[in-house]
């Protein structure tokens, strides 16, 4: 099988497929072969020229609405997805939101509210498709959406990266509970992607101020685009990934892999540790 069409045959539910990553990850999705429901959030997100993007390609491709504050609609949704591909045999949680707060500011409210969206609906999803992809035999693929905040610790994010970590230690769990039953679960932990919202939520940001803060503070020298993370979950979702089990893929350009202590990664250090005892310092 051709490497364009290594997802030919499956039948994809992405959740919070109308912007960003997850509305790439549908469209590759799409490209290499898959029939896709794009999930959406709001009436004025409905990916309609997604939906035809993908028909083009010759997939079965439908969007279907979903608060994922409301597990009846989560449930709603799951039962929609089936039902219009047939089946699922992989699912892509991406559906999430973010929030930065002081730690001593965060409510009661804005808990209950991002771990419902970010980890609660994700949770009873993944148990609906699961109980699916086990009576109708044919095993699956799940891949969950993490973040290096999961990993590491930014001010603010207290909140945001417990939702986060959640994910990661659930996905460890959930997938050798699952890997002898036929279904692969994975996740995904993306680090600066740049996507609608930073325009949106940061005062004055623009592609050149992302340009510029990437190719200073990330090894790769750039900021990561949405497709970047949906080959990722691709590649995970295929047969080429059947040996992976449990983990999750960190994608962030090296930033993760960069000691914070280290001020400048680009150029040699004028430092002599090991002078003296190690031949050559």
């Amino acid at each position: 099988m051709s490497q364009e069409l290594r997802l030919h045959g499956r039948k994809t539910l992405i959740t919070g497929a109308d912007t960003g990553i997850g509305l790439e990850i549908a469209l590759e999705f799409a490209r290499q072969g898959s029939d896709v429901v794009f999930h959406y959030v709001r009436s004025e997100t409905f990916p309609e020229k997604a939906v035809e993007q993908a028909r083009s390609l010759g997939r079965n491709a439908a969007a279907f609405h979903a608060d994922f504050d409301d597990l009846e609609q989560v449930m709603a949704l799951a039962n929609k997805a089936i039902r219009f591909l047939g089946n699922i045999n992989c699912l892509v949680n991406n559906a999430g939101v973010t929030m930065n707060r002081p730690f001593l500011k965060v409510t009661l409210e804005q808990f209950d509210k991002m771990f419902h969206i970010n980890f609660r609906g994700q949770y009873f999803l993944t148990q609906k498709i699961v109980e699916d992809m086990l009576h109708q035999g044919h095993g699956g693929v799940i891949c969950n959406m993490s973040s290096v905040h999961g990993l590491q610790g930014v001010p603010e994010h207290s909140l945001y990266a417990a939702t986060k970590g959640a994910i990661i230690a659930y996905t460890r769990s959930l997938a050798v509970e699952l890997a002898h039953k036929g279904i692969r679960v994975n996740a995904i932990a993306p680090g600066w992607i740049t996507v609608e919202n930073y325009f949106k939520c940061i005062p004055g940001f623009t592609e050149e101020m992302a340009a510029e803060t990437g190719y200073k503070a990330i090894p790769v020298a750039r900021c990561g685009e949405p497709l970047d993370i949906a080959k990722l979950a691709a590649f995970l979702c295929s047969d080429d990934a059947s040996y992976i089990i449990g983990q999750t893929m960190v994608a962030d350009g090296g930033t993760t892999a960069l000691m914070s202590l280290v001020s400048d990664f680009r150029r040699e250090s004028a430092n002599t540790f090991g002078k003296g005892y190690i031949p050559g310092i």
